[in-house]
């Protein structure tokens, strides 16, 4: 199995106790995975902007102990959060057998982000992102000459091992390695693509998506009514998903000369396709569910009036949530944001919003 290549047998140096800090970013689907199987494999294939502003930063403390098992805590903004500690349970126990000096160590994680968690924004794919990676230096320090350099495959270990750890904690998390356009899932058209793990789209970008935008309205700020792991299971006895596995399938390789060529009427129309799509299969599914709110759409029927009458190429995406990306080219920035101002504020919860934009991936932090 491709998977056995991330299981280490020895580590070359042992650490007695330390701290390291990574920052993740969050990404925005654009074409988008819903439905998986097995060990948090996507049923269809993903591509995604890997963001710049909306991150989080993790601080890793350990300590070398003698008792068995798993022994961490876990702090949001400063403040302990016994809450989330049984999915990072659940993520340590998938990845152990990768890294497995996770049960010589006691842990302290300390995350911050930069955005309200739990409302849509991916904050789940930067947490578990931020985390892969602290774990990942932790191991380059013990192996002591692993880095971002190339493997004897021609790989960049460091970062496709990050990937594979972050998948297993949150399936997108893996998409917020690397950047700035990010695949996951087979796709016979993109060379490399691999369910195992995001890789960097390997084809022509045109110039125009270079620095893309993503203004983020906070519609919702709250934790969302269903969450996403549910909504994903929800997908294995949906009668649409067949379809709807295609549909993601077809619309990726629709995407990949509008990446070449800078199309973007053709762009808008895939994106917010698949946007609806998204929020179209938790309608029906069985139970079905809502995440969007009214003001969402008040905010898509003004995007539409916006393109329409200026010939903006400003587009929407949505995730699992009820928040609202605005996409648009790095050239429509002044008109847009003051389109934002004079017409979205008000359909935004407190008037606030998030000025975003394409990013290059996850970072290490200054001690």
């Amino acid at each position: 199995m491709p998977q056995h290549k991330f299981i280490v047998c020895n580590y070359h140096h042992s650490l007695t106790s330390g701290t390291v800090s990574w920052q993740a970013p969050s990404n925005i689907a654009l074409v988008k995975y819903w439905g998986k199987y097995g060990e948090q494999m996507p049923m269809n294939p993903s591509i995604s902007f890997t963001l710049e502003n909306c991150h989080t930063q993790t601080t890793l403390s350990f300590e070398r102990k003698q008792n068995e098992g798993f022994d961490f805590e876990v702090y949001l903004n400063g403040k302990r959060e016994t809450g989330f500690e049984p999915k990072i349970r659940t993520f340590f126990e998938r990845i152990v057998v990768y890294v497995p000096f996770l049960e010589d160590f006691r842990f302290t994680i300390e995350t911050v982000n930069s955005f309200p968690h739990s409302s849509g924004i991916a904050s789940s794919a930067s947490g578990m992102g931020a985390l892969a990676l602290c774990l990942m230096d932790m191991e380059r320090q013990m192996l002591q000459q692993m880095g971002f350099e190339l493997d004897e495959t021609g790989r960049l270990y460091f970062a496709e091992k990050a990937s594979f750890l972050a998948r297993l904690g949150s399936g997108s998390a893996c998409r917020s390695i690397k950047g700035p356009l990010i695949v996951w899932g087979e796709h016979p058209e993109i060379e490399g693509s691999s369910n195992l793990f995001g890789t960097k789209y390997p084809s022509d970008i045109h110039e125009i998506f270079q620095n893309y935008q993503d203004t983020i309205l906070l519609v919702d700020k709250g934790e969302k009514q269903v969450s996403s792991t549910l909504g994903h299971d929800l997908m294995l006895d949906h009668p649409f998903a067949a379809s709807r596995f295609r549909q993601a399938k077809d619309n990726l390789s629709k995407l990949i000369p509008v990446f070449k060529n800078g199309d973007l009427l053709e762009f808008i129309k895939i994106v917010e396709s698949e946007a609806l799509s998204l929020h179209a299969m938790m309608m029906t599914s069985m139970p079905y569910f809502i995440l969007m709110k009214p003001n969402t759409l008040e905010i898509i029927n003004r995007i539409w009036e916006f393109r329409e009458t200026t010939g903006s190429h400003a587009c929407f995406t949505l995730d699992a949530g009820a928040n609202v990306h605005l996409l648009y080219p790095e050239s429509e920035k002044e008109n847009v944001l003051q389109f934002i101002k004079n017409e979205l504020v008000p359909f935004c919860k407190n008037g606030e919003f998030i000025e975003d934009r394409v990013g290059l991936g996850g970072q290490k932090l200054t001690d």
